[in-house]
């Protein structure tokens, strides 16, 4: 037979509806009772109705995170699940579950968030990135739905959000191959609708600028997170009547089929091509050679933003705004004094 609340009460000494308020976390009870009857439900081995609990609370304990993009593509970029990582850190902490979600397009995105938050599912949302003019921003605002951005809105400055200084981390980047005396610098891009994207691009050119260094068009080539757009980019990019001699590339992913790219058309990595890249995820020191990456502290950025969401569902005043510090990890991809035998 299984237990029932009414079991917990007599156990505990106290009434079923105090059981109640202890499993929907009312502000009223004290710890003392709270752990007294805690402790029986973990005795007798009660589970409380989460259905049943959340109509009450009018809450259901879950975060979504809005996937940018189809999850069998973004799935294949190692930063995702570091960032993941850190928010389910967070999350399991605090007693809530992760639901993830997202579409084909960013009208599918549009429609699985609205469907989200009207049909109750949810009591926050944590965002990806951010597009210019993005309509999920638009409506989660009008809602006024708990939600924080990994990124920063191109249209609200004070969307909560969490990032990094990437016009900073970009202008690290350049001016670290512009040290090792590169003079011919290209920056395989992101996609360009995406705020991280155009401050990166924004770091690289005043970087450039401030070294009097050339800048082309054809030295840039936009593409997604994904290693076959590094490899692609190369055939472009290289092809160049005078191609450039180092690289910045927006992803250590997207690095690898830089590497792969260049090494078919017979460059040799640091001494014909240089490159440095963002995220500085666990295999970019396993490739060869490995790579000079910019880490973004991946998992805090995942962490914080999650805390960020729960502190606004708790009423919690917060900073709109918190910047995760980067810093440059050189490897052998980017140095010019690398010689092999």
């Amino acid at each position: 037979m299984s237990v029932t609340i009414k079991d917990v009460a007599k156990k505990a000494g106290v009434s079923p509806s105090t059981v109640s308020r202890v499993i929907a976390e009312h502000p009223r009870i004290s710890v003392a009772t709270s752990k007294r009857v805690k402790a029986v439900m973990d005795q007798l081995g009660y589970h409380p109705n989460l259905m049943a609990k959340s109509l009450v609370s009018r809450t259901t304990r879950t975060i979504a995170v809005i996937l940018p993009k189809p999850a069998e593509e973004l799935l294949l970029n190692f930063f995702f699940y570091e960032l993941i990582r850190g928010v389910l850190a967070q999350l399991t902490r605090a007693g809530y579950d992760l639901l993830m979600a997202g579409g084909s397009n960013e009208q599918e995105e549009l429609d699985t968030v609205v469907r989200l938050v009207r049909g109750g599912r949810i009591d926050g949302l944590l965002l990806l990135y951010s597009r210019s003019s993005d309509p999920i921003i638009h409506f989660l605002r009008k809602e006024n739905v708990p939600f924080a951005l990994i990124g920063r809105s191109l249209d609200y400055e004070d969307v909560p959000s969490v990032d990094n200084d990437n016009v900073q981390a970009a202008y690290d980047a350049t001016n670290h191959l512009i040290a090792q005396g590169q003079k011919r610098i290209g920056f395989v891009s992101g996609p360009a609708k995406l705020a991280m994207t155009q401050d990166r691009m924004t770091g690289y050119t005043k970087a450039l600028a401030e070294a009097k260094l050339p800048f082309k068009e054809g030295w840039v080539v936009e593409g997604e997170f994904l290693l076959e757009s590094g490899y692609r980019a190369m055939a472009s990019i290289m092809s160049q009547p005078e191609p450039p001699t180092a690289l910045v590339v927006i992803d250590d992913v997207v690095a690898f089929g830089v590497l792969k790219g260049l090494a078919e058309l017979g460059y040799r990595i640091p001494q014909d091509v240089a490159i440095v890249s963002f995220n500085n995820i666990a295999l970019s020191e396993l490739t060869m050679p490995p790579i000079t990456s910019i880490d973004v502290g991946t998992y805090q950025l995942g962490y914080t933003a999650s805390q960020m969401v729960l502190r606004m569902i708790q009423q919690v005043e917060i900073t709109a705004r918190q910047i995760i510090p980067h810093r440059l990890v050189v490897r052998e991809s980017s140095l010019r004094t690398v010689t092999y035998n």
